[in-house]
């Protein structure tokens, strides 16, 4: 007997209906990566063969094959990743696996923050912690032929970490992506407390991070492998007290791979930190500035952003020869048509690399979602439109199509070609890649106001949208399995005690190059 386990990673259905598929991804997924990582070629002397699918970028449907059991050997198929608005989709392919006699489990930030419980003892298995905490167990459980109907009810989170040294993804994998990209997680937590964001009910507020060594290893296994660009899938990686060194880590040992990591707003006063990161090979910061209105940043408990530093910190990553990337949320409840405007004319005039937009969405699980609920201030019935692309509650002054109206103008409106020449300007490419880097702003800026005429997300997944499977082919599983053909809004899944605990004596610490 052998265990066959199948990791997806689910797409979510478009507004027609369709399982959104792309023939080419941006990167990919770095949690579908890190649970491959973790799974053991043998569990109680069992073998384990394992398979991955990232449904976002494969476009046959001849993976939905895996998902059909065998008689002589189990299989386990592990929904992994699942954000609120993937949930339909991620229930709909636990259904098949199960009608089909798999064992399936759905694991992701929205099992881990939302109440699951209707759904609960059907057949169908819930993760509402991390993995390192009971993947294992449930591999175990697999081995058996039963699995729990819960698992890490009593802890979300691991009070230390000690993943393995990550397997890159195969080449044939990466052919997939735009990029040979390669997902790896230093640290976890944020100790910021913003009102929109999830982050701290999924990985906490307690900064927990891996042994340097293991970073470092799982780099050198990506070298070798082919991957060029690294992304620290990590929320505030200057308030990782171990960067510094693990920066000169990098720098010292010559690894020859950029990488790209998201960082808070106080980068602006951490130039010896953002030195490291140049000497290292960083290509691009993400920071979530947001809004250039302090009063709204205060609102969203977004104190620790003060948008007169935002130029600063374009100002460094040019004079360091790093791509700057910032994001931006348009509809707070402040904001008026001629604010949001002023906000993208300001942001030309700091003039970043890259700028994103996002529609402001209450993300099931978060503090502003529970608010927002208990108003009645949301209007979407669909967790598949919680994607930040689509406005889904009731604003005070702007109408559905005014912000969706607003979302494309933004777009238009900063990627201009005076945009871009100031960007080829400004940009001192390291040797070697100066093509390459030009041709990036070029393919960047073209791209971002294409999807935005066609009123899409430019960094919603991929490009090549293709339209092959439609919810309708799931719909009558869906209600026999769960008893809905359309999933209710959650309420929020409160934390243990003990979780609770982590949360209040978390402690900001600075970071001391």
């Amino acid at each position: 007997m052998k265990l066959r386990v199948v990791l997806v990673k689910p797409s979510k259905y478009d507004e027609s209906g369709y399982v959104e598929r792309f023939r080419l991804g941006y990167l990919p997924n770095s949690t579908l990566n890190h649970i491959r990582s973790m799974t053991p070629t043998a569990i109680d002397g069992v073998g384990i063969t394992t398979f991955c699918i990232d449904e976002y970028v494969h476009c046959e449907t001849r993976y939905l094959e895996l998902l059909r059991g065998s008689v002589r050997d189990p299989t386990l198929v592990a929904i992994v990743g699942t954000q609120s608005h993937q949930f339909h989709r991620a229930a709909d392919l636990a259904a098949y696996a199960r009608a089909n006699g798999c064992m399936a489990v759905i694991g992701g930030p929205h099992p881990m923050t939302c109440d699951t419980t209707e759904f609960h003892n059907r057949g169908i298995s819930f993760a509402v912690a991390e993995a390192e905490t009971i993947w294992h167990t449930i591999l175990h459980d697999a081995v058996s032929g039963e699995l729990q109907p819960v698992y890490g009810a009593e802890h979300r989170w691991a009070t230390e970490l000690d993943p393995p040294v990550l397997v890159p993804p195969a080449r044939s994998e990466l052919k997939r992506y735009l990029s040979k990209m390669m997902g790896v997680y230093p640290v976890r937590g944020c100790p910021f407390t913003c009102n929109f964001c999830s982050v701290i009910k999924i990985a906490g507020r307690s900064l927990r991070s891996q042994p340097i060594e293991t970073t470092m290893a799982t780099l050198r296994r990506a070298k070798a492998a082919g991957i060029k660009t690294i992304i620290f899938t990590s929320d505030n990686f200057n308030k990782y007290p171990e960067a510094p060194a693990l920066l000169r880590a990098m720098a010292d040992e010559k690894l020859d791979l950029q990488f790209f990591c998201q960082c808070d707003a106080q980068i602006a006063d951490e130039e010896e930190l953002m030195s490291l990161m140049a000497k290292a090979n960083c290509w691009q910061i993400f920071v979530g500035v947001e809004s250039f209105n302090r009063q709204t940043l205060l609102s969203a408990h977004k104190g620790h952003n003060h948008p007169e530093k935002y130029g600063k910190i374009v100002e460094m990553c040019r004079e360091y020869r790093i791509s700057s990337h910032l994001s931006n949320i348009i509809g707070f409840w402040d904001d008026v048509e001629e604010s949001i405007l002023e906000h993208v004319s300001t942001l030309s005039k700091i003039g970043p690399t890259i700028a994103s937009f996002y529609i402001l969405c209450p993300i099931p699980g978060t503090q502003q979602y529970a608010d927002f609920l208990s108003r009645g201030l949301i209007t979407e019935s669909n967790l598949d439109r919680f994607d930040t692309t689509t406005p889904t509650w009731r604003h005070p002054t702007l109408t559905w199509g005014d912000l969706h109206r607003l979302f494309k103008t933004c777009y238009q409106r900063f990627y201009t070609l005076k945009h871009l020449a100031n960007n080829v300007r400004y940009l001192k490419p390291r040797p070697g890649v100066a093509a390459s880097e030009y041709s990036f702003l070029i393919k960047t800026s073209a791209f971002a106001r294409y999807s935005a005429f066609r009123g899409v997300h430019p960094f919603s997944g991929g490009m090549g949208k293709v339209r092959r499977d439609h919810v309708r082919q799931f719909l009558g599983l869906r209600e026999r399995t769960y008893g809905r053909s359309l999933f209710p809004l959650p309420l929020n899944l409160e934390l243990s005690h003990a979780d609770e605990a982590l949360n209040r004596n978390a402690k900001l610490v600075r970071i001391a190059p």
